[in-house]
């Protein structure tokens, strides 16, 4: 039977003959396949921690047949990545979206995990299975109305990308100008739901998956923001106050919106390919791809006074003219008087060594609630401070594993991490920050990261203490 033609019951009737509510919402449900498979769905995520925990059971059958360890981790490691590549990919909705936030942070993965994860995981920044193209022309049909083509002078049916919540097509304009059209899942919003809280109550099983990460914290961020990201129009707003800001700047560029609804987004196409290709490129113009991202990251809230909460390398390209293209507003922090100037004379303290300093700083932002040795924060601080520091500072793999790995161990962190709190106002900045950290260690970039905080970091700059 083919996809969307099974066999559906009468629906029931009020007395008046008019449909019953329930039977209103069950037919939005049989229209909306990623929604409507919640069961199907949530077995699909359970096969993740059976299917590793069935692969360890084999590897360790090939060991007592005589295969070394070495070479049954690593083929245990290769199917686990790539079944999770697999399920995460064709669920799209939150399942993807948590596969996405994972790749992200790769780089603190130890080598084992991090080798075969590296190739699947990356694939899930840009990339998915596509949708049909009769239900995109359903959806545009929906959204834009019946006659939506003559909008357009093309349409390209197949998508361009496909990611969590929906997928983007080229097409021309009626104007003339070549466009990316964002056209959302049916029944993104149930499945974005569904799977992260399937995925939440998987997290203790599922941690040999993602290498000790806290994975219930990571979807637990994720599904705060849901409402935030499956808003086109509020992403439109985001969008089109950015592009208004950077017009015409030098350095970067931000495609205006043509036409938005909640579930379509029409704006400029920016050509280019993602940030993350930046790698292949000779170290210097790998090194100036990696600053212009920075700066963008913290130009934003100086001159659009909006931060782009998403920083994974999917969401920036690397444009023809040199500037830097950035894309997909949908999650970011409205700061209309830019980054806090705490945070940089925080910085700045901590920069200079003075703990008790630091300590008070920090406790008058709200971010200690509880008593901690002024020392022991400090070093726990030193990811954000070592970079800041140092003239030229070299962001790489092996640094990034080494503070996760120093930070995460209550025995030689102290257990600062547990003792810490999170102020509202700072947790889309702190997400930026330590996402844009991760992805300046998987380019394994050289930058003066100083300079960019004294630039755009009110606070940082010593005329600024």
């Amino acid at each position: 039977m083919n996809e969307g033609s099974d066999a559906v019951a009468p629906d029931p009737v009020d007395g008046d003959g008019t449909e019953a509510p329930d039977a209103t919402e069950r037919r939005r449900r049989e229209r909306d396949p990623l929604a409507r498979g919640s069961i199907r769905r949530s077995a699909r995520l359970a096969t993740l921690p059976l299917g590793f925990a069935g692969r360890a059971t084999v590897g360790l059958g090939r060991r007592i047949g005589g295969s070394s360890a070495e070479q049954v981790s690593a083929q245990v490691q290769q199917r686990t990545a790539e079944q999770l590549f697999k399920v995460l990919g064709e669920l799209k909705g939150g399942a993807m979206k948590f596969g996405q936030a994972l790749s992200l942070f790769e780089s603190v993965l130890p080598d084992e995990i991090a080798g075969p994860y590296r190739e699947n995981l990356s694939r899930l920044q840009d990339s998915a299975p596509p949708m049909p193209t009769s239900r995109v022309h359903a959806v545009l049909a929906r959204e834009l109305g019946a006659d939506w083509r003559h909008h357009f002078r093309s349409f390209e049916p197949r998508p361009a990308a496909a990611a969590s919540i929906g997928q983007v097509h080229r097409g021309v304009w009626s104007d003339g100008r070549t466009v990316a059209v964002k056209v959302q899942y049916p029944g993104a919003d149930e499945a974005l739901r569904s799977d992260l809280r399937q995925i939440s109550r998987l997290a203790g099983m599922a941690g040999p998956l993602a290498g000790g990460m806290d994975v219930r914290g990571l979807a637990a961020e994720l599904a705060d923001r849901i409402e935030e990201e499956l808003d086109y129009t509020r992403e439109a707003d985001n969008q089109e106050r950015s592009a208004v800001a950077f017009e015409d700047h030098p350095e970067f560029a931000v495609p205006h919106v043509l036409a938005h609804t909640p579930r379509v987004m029409v704006s400029e196409w920016l050509e280019g390919p993602a940030l993350s290709t930046a790698i292949r490129l000779p170290q210097a113009e790998r090194n100036r791809w990696a600053v212009a991202y920075v700066r963008f990251l913290f130009a934003g809230p100086s001159i659009a006074g909006l931060l782009h909460a998403d920083p994974h390398p999917g969401n920036f390209k690397l444009l023809d003219d040199g500037r830097l293209g950035a894309i997909d507003f949908g999650l970011v922090a409205r700061l209309p008087e830019g980054l806090p100037a705490p945070m940089g004379r925080i910085m700045r303290i901590a920069m200079s060594g003075d703990a008790d300093a630091t300590l008070e700083g920090l406790r008058a932002e709200g971010f200690i609630t509880r008593d901690v040795d002024a020392q022991e924060l400090l070093d726990y601080l030193a990811p954000f401070v070592e970079p800041a520091a140092a003239t030229e500072f070299h962001f790489s793999r092996e640094w990034m594993r080494e503070q996760f790995r120093r930070v995460s161990d209550v025995r030689t962190s102290g257990g600062i991490g547990l003792k810490l709190n999170l102020p509202p106002s700072y947790l889309l900045i702190h997400r930026v920050w330590l996402g844009g950290l991760a992805v300046l260690s998987q380019m394994d970039v050289t930058a003066d990261f100083g300079a960019v905080l004294e630039e755009f970091l009110p606070g940082f700059a010593e005329t600024d203490a």
